[in-house]
């Protein structure tokens, strides 16, 4: 069980943006994203991303909550459930992360600073920001019951905004929402209340949590471990998807494997083209690859909590499902060998195979731009895809 969803299986499609949506709604080729996933046999796939405010899209080509995107959703749904499968939304403001020049709107954050993505000077959320934000999270955690979803997953991560608050080197505010830990962890807490005094147990109701930033100041393992105890004691959360690293200074810290440097500028116009090719290197770091590669950091957590934890990061193969299982870990979320393969699942339980032959390339990574696919398995992109 995952609060009151019953499960099939203890995997979950991890969120990846599939940039399948060029109107900010749903579209065909989204929904069969996901039934395939359901049909290959995972538990529960996860819709990504779902902003509840047009502000909090990291571009404006993402869906954002709202009334006129609940009959699609209700058909990426519907078709899910016809698989049997379950289905999540991934609720969440990018905050910082947002490019305010394709949203058309300033990006917010913690504190006022120069944003790498967008290059332009975020605004500081005021007190009214913050309760709008608040709120907005509820309303679309009530969207997706109507639209039929199982479960949303509260971005927590990634220096996406609640993540920011959390990150001393991202938070420089002097009021209730900044200085101490319990004050930066405040907007979470909030929103997970918000949410759950909403739906109740109408649907499960869980949050892609950061272990650590990977950014020198930022959020560590010390301090989110205190703020994963206040969650659990909270009560307002059914599992927590342990994850790291920050889509704003350090991403690779989460994709670990080789850097697909040259693909990622290839997306780009001059001049910001050459300066990914010969500084993207100090933003996009290369750390190794390895099976269940979050597991010591996660099983820290796991020794604390009660509870249920989601494990994610080389989750790719049938040893690392075992692994984490034997060390108590509830579910675990995939994400490239499930783009890699559908159907693996259903290979694993078939004994057809064991390992996912996802090679870890990365190469998915830049193909969010135009329809996030294997380009070892789908080297070109349909037409449909392009946003």
């Amino acid at each position: 069980m995952l609060g009151p969803v019953q499960l099939r299986n203890r995997i979950i499609k991890a969120a990846t943006f599939e940039g399948r949506t060029p109107d900010a709604l749903v579209t065909d080729d989204l929904i069969e994203f996901h039934r395939r996933v359901a049909a290959g046999g995972a538990a529960l796939t996860t819709v990504a991303y779902c902003a509840v405010a047009p502000e909090g899209r990291t571009d404006r080509h993402q869906i954002w909550m709202r009334t006129d995107a609940v009959p699609g959703l209700q058909r990426l749904t519907d078709a899910v459930h016809a698989e049997g499968g379950a289905v999540s939304a991934q609720l969440g403001h990018a905050g910082p992360v947002a490019n305010a020049a394709s949203n058309r709107a300033p990006a917010l954050a913690p504190s006022r600073q120069l944003s790498p993505i967008s290059l332009r000077v975020t605004h500081a959320a005021s007190e009214t920001d913050i309760r709008r934000i608040i709120t907005a999270h509820a309303e679309a955690a009530r969207l997706a019951v109507r639209a039929g979803f199982d479960a949303v997953e509260l971005h927590f991560g990634h220096n996406y905004l609640i993540s920011a608050f959390l990150s001393p080197a991202l938070n420089k505010r002097s009021d209730s929402y900044g200085g101490t830990l319990a004050n930066r962890a405040r907007l979470a807490r909030q929103t997970a209340q918000a949410v759950r005094d909403e739906v109740g147990d109408e649907i499960a109701v869980l949050a892609k949590f950061n272990m650590d930033d990977g950014v020198r100041g930022g959020f560590g393992i010390e301090e989110s471990r205190t703020v994963a105890r206040w969650l659990a004691e909270d009560g307002n959360l059914d599992a927590l998807e342990l994850t790291v690293g920050s889509s704003l200074r350090n991403p690779m810290y989460l994709f670990r494997g080789d850097v697909p440097l040259r693909e990622f500028a290839a997306q780009f116009p001059q001049p910001q083209r050459w300066g990914i090719r010969f500084a993207g290197r100090k933003f996009l770091r290369t750390y190794p690859y390895r099976d269940a590669y979050l597991l010591d950091e996660a099983s820290r957590f796991r020794a604390e909590l009660d509870l249920p934890l989601i494990l994610l990061g080389g989750i790719a193969s049938r040893a690392a499902i075992d692994t984490a299982m034997a060390h108590g870990f509830d579910f675990v979320a995939m994400a490239r060998a499930l783009l890699y393969d559908p159907d693996l699942i259903n290979r694993m339980r078939a004994d057809e195979v064991s390992v996912s032959p996802c090679t870890h390339c990365n190469r998915c990574m830049p193909t969010i731009y135009q329809g996030t696919r294997c380009v070892l398995t789908t080297p070109a992109a349909d037409p449909a895809h392009t946003a």
